[in-house]
């Protein structure tokens, strides 16, 4: 028997994660029609609404998205006039990533929807199973 022949990828990890980020995306992008976000750039803009002027590293460090990837994602924000990048205080070489008056009042309008995207992206599970899911995810992740 050939080894391929042993992988059930309807029962593979790696598989259905695709197969569920896909369904996650499909779903966010339904929910943010007419913003001109993905799902990452809203990820960048609630870390900055949770704690705004990080540096672009700390943003990298903590949407774990690497440095390259990271300078695109914030420079798109930045001409939708969402974000400023400022030196940083402390540090000459660094950029401070700080939200605009629009960024700022984006959160109004962008996180109901997020929580509504979340709610039917879990509509299928209970609490329970989320908050099993939210504990395994992170273990991966690490």
């Amino acid at each position: 028997m050939k080894n391929s022949a042993m992988i059930d990828m309807e029962k593979n990890v790696g598989f259905l994660l695709a197969k569920a980020y896909q369904r996650a995306s499909a779903i966010f992008k339904e929910e943010f029609e007419g913003y001109e976000l993905t799902p990452q750039q809203f990820g960048l803009l609630g870390f900055l609404w949770q704690e705004d002027g990080l540096s672009q590293a700390e943003l990298s460090a903590r949407s774990q998205i690497d440095r390259t990837t990271i300078g695109g994602l914030i420079g798109r924000l930045e001409k939708e006039g969402l974000v400023k990048r400022l030196v940083h205080p402390h540090d000459r070489r660094a950029y401070q990533v700080c939200l605009t008056e629009l960024g700022k009042a984006m959160e109004d309008q962008l996180a109901p929807l997020a929580l509504k995207t979340l709610a039917r992206f879990t509509a299928p599970l209970t609490d329970r199973e989320v908050e099993t899911l939210r504990h395994l995810l992170n273990k991966l992740r690490s």
